[in-house]
């Protein structure tokens, strides 16, 4: 009896001792694997089931195989799940497959497999039969220059035209073009670079990304990029003829506009103090803030131009920089092809300087409590705040503007001080974009009033010197 009793003690404890372990090794995954601990129920009681099965007898416990095989199916559902919400969620939960529409971008998320054949996406499917085109590149603006990819969602076996896989892979997919308006650095961080992170951070390096309309400069420009967030080379899928087959993926990329995320969505909340330290991680750039730089004199970042919006003065600008207290580094466009290295360049700096132009993207870089100066030429008013002023105070860096007189610009010379060019730009905005960009973008050059913009630099040297 008191044997009985004493074994039936030791059984008991064991079982919860058991079943603690197996609590904090549920509520782990929950927390390093985005397993939700209150969803996928089926899933949860299937391992219980599988752990009942184990062999006591030999007191081996094969936990570790049937947990992975667990975390691994759950894990990618989850995933998935993070994008949809509400009646997609709905369809989402029915089917498996469910696009997100938005008033600027549309995405299309699948647990189903995705079986890509070049700009075909084949879904199987028993409950949905859904046949759509859709151009995977957020801003709708550039969809002129992107190539729609086809998705055919149905039953695979009555689809004979259905290819055989050649590859297939254990992650899911991510599709997009890599085309757009590529080759301008403010649109390739603000429409492709910052939606691949929204979409794609939370799969932890889990996921494979499938590139359509193939751009090798591209991939190459933003390669620690790509390599931070997917552990595996990018796809060609028009690349010999290859058919690749995933367990699941996701069609587009979230975007939320100019330069945008959106902390309070889905799938990652993310904000751009998250995305920045995100790029500081991928190109293992050194400072976070301007306090850790250790100089005698703050840098400051001259970007040089050559085409247009050209500082006709700009050797005075480097002597007014210097007499002022700064240690000034020039850069022309060729300096900044190199992304990796010259994003370790930007990061060195207390300020940078330059007149509006996709150059003054790498603000990115600049460490938090960094100056950036902006020379606001004749026209350019809404834009200049509009993509780079106004994400400037997200970044945690300081933004002045120097808004340019008539008198600094070529075209009063060019045009005369009563032309609607020099007294009504917004006239000339509603001739349309192109003409408008010919004569204010692309026709402008600058001669800067050095008294008065020695104010603006005063107050950027200020400004570092309250934070250091």
């Amino acid at each position: 009896m008191g044997k009985k009793l004493k074994v039936e003690l030791v059984f008991g404890a064991t079982s919860y001792s058991v079943a603690f372990l197996l609590l904090l090794v549920w509520l782990f995954a929950a927390a390093f694997f985005y397993v939700n601990p209150l969803g996928s129920c089926k899933l949860q009681l299937r391992f219980w089931r599988d752990y009942s099965l184990i062999s006591i007898k030999t007191g081996e416990f094969a936990i570790e195989e049937v947990l992975n095989e667990v975390i691994q199916e759950d894990t990618l559902k989850f995933q998935l799940r993070r994008f949809v919400r509400d009646e997609d969620r709905i369809q989402f939960e029915n089917t498996g497959f469910s696009c997100l529409h938005s008033q600027i971008s549309e995405v299309c998320v699948s647990e189903r497999p995705l079986i890509i054949d070049n700009q075909t996406i084949n879904v199987p499917s028993s409950q949905l039969r859904l046949t759509k085109k859709l151009k995977p590149y957020g801003e709708v603006n550039a969809h002129h220059r992107v190539s729609p990819v086809q998705i055919v969602v149905g039953e695979q076996s009555t689809n004979s035209s259905v290819p055989a896989c050649h590859v297939t892979h254990d992650v899911p997919a991510v599709v997009f073009s890599g085309r757009g308006f590529a080759g301008n650095m403010y649109h390739e961080i603000s429409e492709m670079i910052i939606p691949l992170f929204i979409t794609t951070h939370h799969f932890r390096s889990q996921v494979k990304f499938v590139i359509t309309d193939f751009n090798p400069k591209w991939v190459k420009k933003y390669s620690c990029v790509l390599k931070r967030l997917s552990g595996y080379d990018v796809i060609n899928p028009a690349e010999k003829g290859t058919v690749h087959c995933f367990p699941g993926g996701v069609v587009g990329l979230k975007y939320y506009g100019l330069v945008a995320l959106n902390s309070s969505d889905l799938p990652g909340g993310y904000s751009m103090i998250d995305f920045r330290k995100f790029l500081r991680e991928s190109y293992s750039l050194k400072y976070e803030n301007i306090l850790q730089i250790k100089r005698e004199r703050p840098v400051l970042l001259l970007i040089s131009r050559k085409n247009s919006r050209i500082f006709l003065n700009e050797r005075e600008m480097i002597a007014l920089m210097e007499e002022i207290g700064f240690e000034v580094v020039l850069v022309r466009p060729s300096g900044m092809s190199d992304l990796a290295k010259f994003s370790r360049v930007v990061n060195t700096c207390s300020v940078m300087v330059g007149a509006h132009g996709a150059g003054l993207t790498n603000e990115v870089f600049l460490p938090s409590g960094a100056v950036m100066v902006q020379l606001v030429l004749l026209g350019l008013d809404w834009g200049s705040t509009a993509y780079y002023g106004g994400p400037a105070s997200d970044m945690g860096v300081h933004y002045l503007e120097y808004k340019i007189d008539p008198e600094e610009s070529t075209l009063l010379k060019k045009f005369g001080r009563d032309h609607p060019i020099i007294t009504d730009p917004d006239s000339i905005g509603t001739k349309g974009y192109y003409e408008f960009r010919s004569v204010y973008i692309n026709g402008q050059n600058v001669n800067v009033n050095l008294t008065r913009f020695r104010e603006t630099l005063v107050q950027a040297m200020e400004l570092v010197d309250l934070d250091l």
